[in-house]
């Protein structure tokens, strides 16, 4: 059991989900580090200013390829996920919820390539590649954002005093105060949730394949390999399927934020 948890402690699979410095620059008193994260997110970026408009320049009436596909999405987030509950504020949030899905997919999926063994075959550097949403900072910075967008959503609608009065039920004056600390503890929650809930389900899935994948230099035999590979495969193609369920789950529960915040009822 011993000799097993050294060759586990060994393997390390938090390695290729945790965050590494590439460079360093000193602006002043001050040290600014470039990860391999951050080289993640501007990737995902490059590729969706890049990609999406090259799929949508297509010139024939009925779309095809890639263009479909990006079209089929647009309309399911539209018709079938926001206006169900945003109903006449759907086209007026609708361009940042698709924008935000397919970052966040674009991510999800970039995680699962393995850049850095290509980078390095070019390159002989390491570390250029990596899960950037199994990043707790990452994730929190997307909650953040959904979560300033939602209060946004409902003092655009309400103004800014009605808007704080629904953080208030209708409830006897003396217990006002505590349900207002209470609505106002609850929003924060769905904050932490977003995050926790993106950043838990990408790190697990990455950690399990380090793992799996750790168990043909554990046992160096050709069955063990055989099986691990197997699984592994399995279990990349369950991941693809999480790429595309969290990137839903995300937006999905930001347009619930949205229209309990634009909603009358609350």
């Amino acid at each position: 059991m011993g000799m097993f948890g050294i060759l586990l402690a060994n393997i390390d699979p938090l390695s290729e989900v945790v965050s590494k410095p590439l460079l360093e620059f000193r602006v002043g008193s001050w040290t600014l580090v470039f990860t391999n994260h951050m080289f993640m997110i501007a990737l995902a970026s490059i590729v969706l200013m890049v990609g999406l408009p090259l799929a949508i320049r297509q010139k024939s009436l009925v779309p095809h390829g890639f263009r479909n596909v990006v079209e089929t999405i647009c309309v399911y987030l539209r018709e079938d996920m926001a206006r169900p509950m945003l109903k006449e504020h759907t086209d007026r949030y609708i361009g940042v919820l698709w924008t935000m899905f397919f970052f966040i997919l674009t991510m999800n999926l970039l995680g699962l390539a393995p850049l850095d063994k290509i980078v390095w075959l070019f390159t002989k550097k390491e570390h250029w590649g990596g899960a950037a949403t199994a990043n707790i900072f990452v994730t929190g910075a997307l909650a953040t954002f959904a979560f300033l967008l939602f209060h946004a959503a409902g003092i655009r609608e309400k103004g800014i005093v009605k808007y704080l009065a629904t953080l208030s039920p209708e409830v006897p004056w003396p217990i006002m105060p505590f349900m207002f600390v209470m609505e106002l503890l609850s929003s924060f929650v769905r904050l932490f949730s977003l995050a926790i809930r993106l950043f838990a389900n990408i790190l697990a899935g990455h950690i399990l394949i380090g793992v799996l994948l750790g168990f043909i230099m554990m046992f160096k035999n050709y069955m063990v390999a055989t099986a691990s590979i197997t699984i592994t495969t399995l279990m990349s193609l369950l991941e693809i399927f999480v790429a595309f369920l969290q990137a839903y789950i995300f937006v999905f529960l930001t347009v619930v934020f949205i229209m309990f915040a634009v909603s009358e009822e609350h």
